[in-house]
């Protein structure tokens, strides 16, 4: 089973392992900070070995890892571990302004259906069924979030349940919710968080989510 250290380490960019696991492109890993693909946020970008990911995917209790079909690694083979930091923490960043705006609509709207969500490296969105304009309600929106970015409150992110790889990001006194993302240390690391909305079809409502560089 892959020890996932991005969940206790997620400003790690390097990491030392070895090779668990290989099916002819495919390789899992003993520890990994390469994160897959899940909950929205899209994978790492980086190398094993010196060799370019092509793809991560989640398979339970592993993350496979699709290289070029020349990479040549054994079983056992010591590698480095290599993820491109400045995409990492931007995803950090749209991830946890996403996850605020995720919950302070839910709050607002309740009880309004989220039906889903991307935080790629330029914009995160989060998909609503709602029939009316969503940008209503984005000035009080936006200000809620500034208060909580301002405040630069820490950030908790531990399991609720280890055993089976459940976690949670809390900030104290605002919310406690369920996550299996990287999550940031503090709220001030967000910054400023511009808001835009789209209309997704009939009763369909998107809020996309845009931070500063």
């Amino acid at each position: 089973m892959t020890k996932n250290v991005f969940w206790m380490e997620p400003y790690r960019a390097e990491l030392a392992t070895h090779v668990q696991g290989v099916d002819g492109p495919r390789v899992t890993l003993a520890d990994t900070i390469f994160y897959a693909f899940s909950g929205g946020q899209e994978s790492d970008h980086g190398t094993i070995g010196g060799h370019r990911v092509l793809e991560a995917r989640k398979a339970e209790p592993d993350i496979v890892y699709t290289l070029a079909d020349d990479h040549g690694l054994a079983v056992g083979d010591p590698v480095d571990v290599h993820i491109e930091w400045p995409r990492r923490y931007r995803l950090m960043r749209l991830h946890f302004a996403a996850e605020l705006v995720l919950e302070l609509v839910s709050r607002r709207l309740a009880p309004i259906e989220k039906i889903g969500a991307h935080i790629a490296q330029d914009k995160a969105r989060i998909d609503f069924l709602h029939d009316r304009n969503i940008s209503e309600i984005f000035a009080d929106l936006t200000r809620e979030v500034l208060a909580i970015t301002t405040a630069d409150q820490p950030i908790t992110s531990a399991f609720s349940d280890e055993a089976a790889g459940v976690r949670y990001w809390e900030i104290a006194g605002l919310a406690r919710v369920p996550c299996g993302g990287t999550h940031l240390r503090r709220t001030g690391e967000v910054g400023a968080v511009e808001l835009k909305r789209k209309n997704i079809g009939k009763g369909k409502e998107r809020i996309e989510i845009y931070v500063k560089p």
